[in-house]
Order: C-alpha cells, then sequence, then structure tokens
C-alpha cells in the first residue's frame, strides 16, 4: 500500500454519513483517513461505501435503532462481515475493495453469493475506502470490543435457548424467560451470543427486563458466521463474565441460528458452553 493510497478523511464528510448498528461502539473520533488501492479487507474492517442502487435493504438500522432510509448516492459507514441467513442471504467478506452489497440492514457489507427466492436484489453498494486511524491504519470493530476478563465468584444459574433455525421463536422464549424471572424480583442478564448484527434481539431483552443485555457486537464481532470455535467460545466466555460481574440473579442466552449451522453446533457441543450453560430451552 502506497501514500497515495491513503488521504485525510474531514469529519465534517463521517458525520454526514449514515452508521450501522454494528459500529455503535466505534469512537468516530479516531477515525482520520481513508484507505484505498490494492487491500484485501477483514470481517470488522470499518468502511465508507456509497449506495449505488437501492434493493432489498431500503433502510440502514442505526446505533440507536431508528431505521434510515436510504437513498442512491449515500454514504454509509459499514463493517464488513460475512452473512449466511437461509431466508434471506449467504455472503463473504470480498477478496477486495470492488463493488458489493449491504447484505444486512445492521451494517453489513458483503459480497452476496446467493439469495433466498422471496428476497429482492441486494442493496448495491461500492466501498470508497477502509477507515484508518491517523497514520492510515485500518480500523477494525475489535478496537473497540470489551475486554477479555475472567470472573471469580459463584456464577449465576445460565440458561441458553437454542433453536432449529432462524425465525423459530427463541428471542421470543428468551425475552419472555427473562420477563419471568425479573417479575419474580430476579436481577437478570441478557446476551446474545451469535448472529448477525442488529438490535432487535437485545432490545427484546432488555424490555423484557433485562438490567443488562448484550451481544457479540459488544466483544468485537460483526457477525460470528465463520468464527471459528475457539473466537464463538470466547465470545460466550466475555459475555457471561461480564454480566456475571453485574451481580446478576441469572442469565439467559440467545444462541442464533440453527443447531444446524457449524457455528452454533460447535458452540453447544463444546465443553466450555457445558460448564457455562445449566439449563437448555430447545425450539
Amino acid at each position: 500500500m502506497s501514500e497515495s493510497d491513503i488521504c485525510q478523511l474531514k469529519q465534517e464528510r463521517l458525520t454526514r454519513a449514515k452508521a450501522g448498528y454494528t459500529t455503535r461502539y466505534v469512537d468516530f473520533n479516531e477515525i482520520a483517513t481513508l484507505i484505498g488501492g490494492e487491500i484485501k479487507p477483514k470481517s470488522g474492517d470499518l468502511v465508507l461505501v456509497r449506495v449505488d442502487e437501492i434493493g432489498q435493504h431500503e433502510r440502514l438500522e442505526q446505533g440507536d435503532g431508528r431505521k434510515a432510509i436510504l437513498f442512491r448516492g449515500d454514504e454509509l459507514v459499514l463493517c464488513y462481515g460475512n452473512r449466511y441467513a437461509h431466508d434471506q442471504f449467504e455472503a463473504e467478506v470480498p477478496e477486495d475493495l470492488s463493488p458489493c452489497h449491504l447484505a444486512a440492514a445492521g451494517g453489513i457489507a458483503a459480497k452476496v453469493l446467493s439469495q433466498h427466492v422471496d428476497m429482492e436484489m441486494p442493496t448495491a453498494i461500492t466501498p470508497i475506502g477502509l477507515l484508518g486511524d491517523q497514520q492510515g491504519k485500518p480500523l477494525n470493530r475489535a478496537n473497540w470490543a470489551l475486554p477479555i476478563t475472567s470472573y471469580i465468584g459463584q456464577r449465576p444459574p445460565t440458561i441458553a435457548v437454542v433453536g432449529t433455525s432462524m425465525n423459530s421463536g427463541k428471542t421470543t422464549t428468551a425475552a419472555h424467560l427473562i420477563r419471568g424471572l425479573a417479575k419474580s424480583g430476579m436481577k437478570v442478564g441478557a446476551a446474545k451470543v451469535t448472529g448477525t448484527g442488529a438490535g432487535n434481539d437485545t432490545w427484546f431483552m432488555h424490555d423484557g427486563g433485562a438490567s443488562l443485555a448484550l451481544d457479540f457486537t459488544c466483544v468485537g464481532f460483526p457477525t460470528t458466521y465463520r468464527a471459528t470455535p475457539k473466537q464463538v467460545q470466547e465470545i460466550l466466555a466475555t459475555l457471561t463474565n461480564h454480566l456475571a460481574a453485574q451481580d446478576v440473579d441469572a442469565i439467559v442466552l440467545e444462541i442464533a441460528d440453527g443447531l444446524y449451522q457449524d457455528e452454533t453446533s460447535a458452540l453447544v457441543s463444546s465443553i466450555p458452553f457445558r460448564q457455562t450453560v445449566g439449563y437448555r430451552i430447545c425450539g
């Protein structure tokens, strides 16, 4: 990468851009440069893109939950990430900064490989460049992750909700479990351990009565598709350790996607999962 591939980025331009939910913990004051040229993006890398054609996703979910309407020519701040949703899109991080797609409304830039028959064509975007720090180093969502931490003490009872597929009622089940526990006077912590970055599920759990609701984006992952088993186990440990440190009486976890997806299957069959989770509800 040569110096000509790096240019200063004015904060005014960054402020005007619409930023996805996946970027909500990013300190935008640390973004100073725009990086182009022959560079291979990685999952979690921040990217500034231009909307070329509106397709399936007509809105971008922002950090506060507002669904911002998209227009052709809009500039967006997204994260690169892989995605697999059997009822929407399968997509992967591309090999370069060539045109790709808005693969998820929460702010995932990826190249769509296949789609469900009921989906419209994905919204087309062109990357303008990766977002970098003052020295021109690409910034990744992991730069603002919750620190890996340990927890010493008696662990609260931990319940995991898993399902055979997407849209099988996992979040609804988790939220109503939280509701019942909270109504009984318990302080409940909640977390979504796997999935694609979006706010609806954690807000649902918070509305059910969770005193704190976290998800994998808090640990620096815009999605968990194609994350290694070790990475997913570290996500589980970090989220549950942070919740336990809040002196909660119980923890409710949602394990997104279906049991047939590799990341979910590897997690629920792992020793760390069995050591962490005392109760499992399957749907």
